[in-house]
């Protein structure tokens, strides 16, 4: 084991300051495990941190005067174990979990305390405890790299395709999934309509992503930007029955749209807000009760999920053969370069930080 602990910290107040130092491995107390992290990926939320601007979430709040090590997302092994601990032994590889307290069910505002990465440290370090019921087990075919992108993104994706079904039952036969974007989520989301037989359709800005977005099985494209009436698209292909299951990245701007081209009894994740979170400067703002009623649609925010069904997703992942997207590896030194590369918004698939040499 090494001597110290390197660690990233920020003290939310830009990216650009983002700063390295190192600190004694902690020791795991009861009921905890200290585990050497391998790698760590990167989510847009890490960057709002950095930047001071993950500030919509009252329990997670943080102060820029106060050092923070950033991000949520690791896989790593197990290199101690605290007392009371029956349920992992030293080797075993893990994942974190994103809000280590939800275990199961529907997140209440209590479990946001114990977000990692914001208002607990986060894991751009080589070691920190976990409580043993705060880590899951990472699926032994996937690399360090790629399994690190399980805990937020892949996920969030899970939760938005089946998190409205009981535990135990997934779907996507004879749904369409409509993904917004190429991001960590939305490839994810992508990855696992089509594993679950699900016609996907995919939009971007970009010709070059909405190539790769086909390579990987989306069956339908879209460029929003030389086809703004993306909507209508959709209803055409979907030959005028709206898509059953929605990643709304866009936010404000893009929400409409998502309403025009949902199908009756359809589900809109509300997962990002890449168009900005504020309501229109000049007041036209969305009348989203009309919205929803219009088709009977269910509006629902996704801010992760619960331990359980966490396993559950590990667990189709393994049957399916699902390799996450990794755009790019950076070393533990460039970690500044990679949150600056993430937040340019070029990427396809997910962003990841080698921590072991």
């Amino acid at each position: 084991m090494a001597e110290t602990n390197r660690q990233w910290q920020t003290r939310q107040d830009g990216l650009d300051k983002v700063t390295k130092t190192s600190s004694a491995i902690p020791k795991p107390g009861d009921g905890e495990v200290l585990v050497r992290i391998k790698a760590v990926s990167l989510n847009y939320r890490d960057t709002e941190v950095v930047m001071g601007l993950y500030n919509h979430h009252k329990t997670v709040d943080g102060e820029s005067s106060n050092d923070l090590v950033p991000c949520s997302d690791m896989c790593g092994e197990i290199a101690a174990i605290g007392p009371n601990v029956t349920a992992w032994k030293n080797g075993d590889r893990v994942l974190s979990t994103f809000i280590p307290s939800h275990q199961t069910g529907q997140i209440k505002e209590h479990h946001m305390a114990s977000g990692m990465g914001l208002p607990l440290e986060g894991v751009l370090q080589d070691y920190r405890v976990f409580p043993a019921t705060g880590i899951v087990k990472a699926p032994d075919y996937l690399s360090d790299e790629e399994a690190s992108c399980l805990p937020i993104a892949a996920v969030t994706a899970w939760m938005a395709i089946n998190g409205m079904r009981p535990l135990g039952q997934s779907g996507g036969k004879g749904e369409t999934v409509l993904v917004q974007g190429t991001g960590g989520v939305s490839i994810s989301g992508l990855q696992i309509a089509k594993a679950s037989g699900a016609t996907t359709i995919v939009t971007s800005s970009s010709d070059e992503k909405l190539k790769r977005a086909k390579e990987l099985g989306a069956d339908h494209v879209i460029n929003y930007r030389t086809n703004p009436d993306w909507e209508q698209a959709v209803m055409e292909i979907t030959k005028g029955n709206g898509a059953d299951i929605i990643f709304e990245v866009g936010g404000a701007k893009t929400l409409r749209k998502s309403f025009d081209c949902v199908t009756f009894g359809g589900l809109i994740n509300s997962i990002g807000y890449v168009t900005g979170k504020t309501d229109d400067p000049e007041g036209d703002l969305t009348n989203i009760n009309v919205l929803a009623l219009r088709k009977t649609v269910t509006l629902k925010g996704i801010i992760n999920g619960p331990r359980d069904r966490f396993e559950e997703m590990c667990d189709f992942y393994a049957q399916h053969r699902i390799n996450p997207l990794v755009d790019r590896v950076f070393g533990f030194d460039e970690a500044a370069k990679a949150f600056k590369f993430l937040y340019s918004g070029s990427h396809f698939g997910k962003v990841v930080v080698r921590v072991a040499p």
